[in-house]
């Protein structure tokens, strides 16, 4: 209903805002005092709305796409994810902003915006270009760079705080395939490099309560299925030994192309993600909690940062 009634209120006008915001030059759009649903809605004073619709090059909402507003001095004032139908609408003190669109597989758009007291200030539909594919890397193999990566986590502590930390030691090959599908990975964390920036917690992580170092001294994953997701997103499946248990794990891994390092070696990178479950892995510290000491709780989230260089 809300993209219906924006199509018919911005009419011509809002086609002639979806052509300025083609780049980053787009010209500002003014805001006007509105009818319609938005006028019953109570707006504070000394501040108006800003909204829009995104579309991408067939006129379907995007629906995936996050919006960010930022002030004069660049500094972010509002931001998050669409509606249902690829719009969103959001009030901000009366002003002048700026605002940006991105979504995976589309090249980002930014336009400017002034928001008058009271007024709703609308850039109708936006259109999302689709972004050129980035160039796969050539067949081969290649090896993690210790250097430039990191393998990071966050956990819950006892359900309240977040606890963040990483590995310091791990090692990994990638070999790519003649199609990247066919590619495969294998990597080593060394367990005991374990990090979270607090020497008692570190060693208990260490002991038999957690990651047992002593007798399951490293964490594996190895991967030969590779499935393009679309755009740069790939997801690598495989399976992670962790504490003397193997479970199947799906990195949801974004592509970030090849690049040129400072040597002038070429370099590939990519982000990755995945959430574990100490259950799975049979980390079970009931006794733990009976002695009254401190644990992390029951899931973790894994952020991957990856670079890798031929190997040779």
């Amino acid at each position: 209903m809300f993209g219906r009634w924006l199509r018919d209120r911005t009419g011509r006008g809002g086609r002639a805002n979806r052509a300025a915001g083609a780049g980053p030059a787009a010209r500002p759009v003014r805001a006007g005092r509105t009818g319609g649903p938005l006028s019953a809605v109570a707006v504070p004073p000394r501040a108006g709305v800003l909204s829009c619709r995104v579309l991408d090059p067939v006129n379907e909402p995007v629906r995936h796409a996050e919006f960010s507003i930022s002030d004069a001095m660049g500094r972010k004032v509002v931001g998050g994810g669409l509606d249902p139908f690829g719009s969103f609408v959001a009030t901000v003190p009366a002003g002048d902003y700026r605002l940006a669109v991105s979504a995976e597989g589309f090249t980002p758009y930014r336009a400017n915006a002034t928001v008058g007291e009271s007024a709703h200030a609308s850039l109708g539909d936006v259109m999302l270009q689709i972004a050129p594919a980035l160039p796969l890397p050539e067949s081969g193999d290649w090896e993690i760079d210790p250097l430039h990566s990191s393998v990071a986590f966050t956990a819950r502590h006892i359900g309240l705080a977040r606890i963040h930390g990483r590995f310091n030691s791990f090692a990994g090959a990638v070999r790519l395939g003649e199609r990247m599908e066919d590619s495969a990975m294998h990597v080593v964390i060394d367990a005991a490099s374990i990090d979270t920036a607090g020497k008692m917690r570190d060693d208990h992580l260490r002991s038999g309560d957690f990651l047992d170092v002593e007798r399951f001294p490293t964490m594996e994953f190895y991967s030969d299925r590779f499935v393009h997701k679309g755009g740069s997103r790939w997801a690598i499946t495989g399976g992670l030994t962790l504490h003397g248990v193997t479970r199947t794990v799906t990195l949801e891994t974004e592509y970030l192309g090849v690049g040129q390092g400072l040597q002038g070696e070429t370099r590939v990178a990519c982000r990755a993600s995945t959430e574990l479950h100490r259950d799975d892995f049979t980390i079970n510290w009931q006794t733990m909690l009976a002695r009254g000491i401190a644990a992390v709780g029951p899931s973790i989230s894994i952020d991957l940062d990856i670079q890798v260089l031929p190997k040779g």
